[in-house]
């Protein structure tokens, strides 16, 4: 590829046009000075008519967008004629790796939703083929870009909370069972994986972030008790951490849809960091031992690296704090927020609680050798 000046607006496509790729368009409309939607890919020939007709609302010159836009069935057809600089992968999982993997040998850099893969094999594999080419991957670990996250983060790499001695993830992310019937692929091992690996693993990726740590070992157990599908509606488990630090973790599908949460604690020398998610409404805390409360301090900080136009979009839509972000790595040649390391790092996480249900123990991370979702289909939870 070309080097890219700041002033280069990049060609961008998405394959796959379902429900989370509505937050892809309506982040590079507002990106329209950088880049340029030029084809949506689906194996369902309506479904990009569809999905545009779905965000019309929200995006302004609607019709001089779209007019650039051309439409595809077949990925790789779209590859050789566009030859896009930027590919949003959002198919199912399960067939993350391929599409990604003819995407960067193809010259494209990457926004690839979460799970990364569905193996910690191949998850690696795709890191380092980026890495080989001199393409981006950026994940779409949405937490990672939540207001005054990067500088708890910096925060933590610079010493300023001391030693952290637990945290804890809460993912109570619930889902009817109509959900589940909306699509084959939804809630099988092969394909999508459970409350885990769909619903919880960016959370997972988001206490890494947080606690400038990685994991060692993970013990967990897993159950179905409510929703109709093949893999787990509930998960509970225990990361040990490099840093001595532990992490518990309870991820769900199985609460009331009508009631989403996710909830992170930190618990630290210096500070314990609380942040939530619930019904939409996000919620920081940053309390010293004295009592004192920093958020605000915080806020303040962000708003004055960011500016308050970037918070109120990346409020609404983390998606554009990741494009803007990918765009800053390609243009600067940096590395981005949530680059391919942490999919590939996630993912292992979440095989290797998967992999200690299998043992009945607990296992060490990284996983030394291969392990596929697939081989959770030797356990019976209905």
């Amino acid at each position: 590829m070309e080097q890219q000046s700041e002033t280069t607006r990049l060609k961008v496509a998405i394959i796959g046009c379902g429900r989370v790729s509505a937050k892809h368009i309506r982040a590079i409309s507002r990106l329209s000075d950088k880049m340029e939607l030029c084809a949506l890919v689906d194996t369902n020939p309506d479904a990009p008519s569809s999905l545009l007709h779905s965000c019309k609302k929200k995006i302004k010159n609607y019709n001089s967008f779209c007019a650039s836009i051309h439409n595809y069935i077949d990925y790789k057809e779209m590859l050789s004629d566009i030859h896009p600089d930027i590919v949003g992968i959002t198919v199912p999982s399960g067939l993350h790796f391929q599409v990604a993997k003819d995407c960067l040998e193809a010259g494209a850099n990457l926004l690839l939703e979460k799970p990364m893969t569905m193996s910690n094999k191949s998850s690696r594999e795709l890191y380092e083929l980026a890495q080989n080419l001199g393409r981006v991957i950026v994940m779409g670990h949405i937490y990672r870009y939540f207001p005054i996250v990067s500088l708890l983060h910096q925060d933590m790499v610079d010493g300023k909370f001391g030693k952290v001695g637990h945290g804890s993830v809460i993912v109570r992310w619930g889902h009817d069972n109509d959900y589940y019937h909306s699509a084959a692929w939804r809630g099988t091992w092969k394909s999508d994986g459970g409350a885990l690996m769909n619903q919880s693993v960016h959370a997972l990726d988001l206490m890494c972030y947080l606690m400038n740590a990685e994991p060692v070992s993970v013990s967990g157990m897993i159950a179905n008790r409510f929703r109709d599908m093949e893999a787990e509606d509930t998960a509970l488990g225990v990361y040990t951490f490099n840093n001595g630090a532990l992490c518990q973790v309870e991820g769900t599908t199985s609460t009331f849809p009508n009631d989403q949460e996710a909830s992170f604690f930190i618990n630290a020398e210096k500070a314990s960091i609380r942040i939530g998610l619930r019904k939409g409404k996000p919620s920081y805390s940053v309390t010293t031992p004295k009592g004192k409360n920093l958020a605000f301090k915080y806020l303040r900080r962000y708003i004055k690296e960011v500016g308050l136009s970037y918070l109120i979009q990346v409020a609404k839509n983390p998606h554009y704090g990741i494009y803007c972000d990918l765009y800053r790595s390609i243009t600067e040649h940096s590395a981005p927020v949530a680059d391919g390391r942490s999919g590939y790092v996630a993912v292992d996480m979440v095989l290797g609680f998967y992999k200690s249900v299998l043992k009945k123990s607990e296992v060490g991370l990284p996983l030394p050798s291969e392990f596929k979702i697939e081989d959770m289909t030797k356990v019976q939870l209905r």
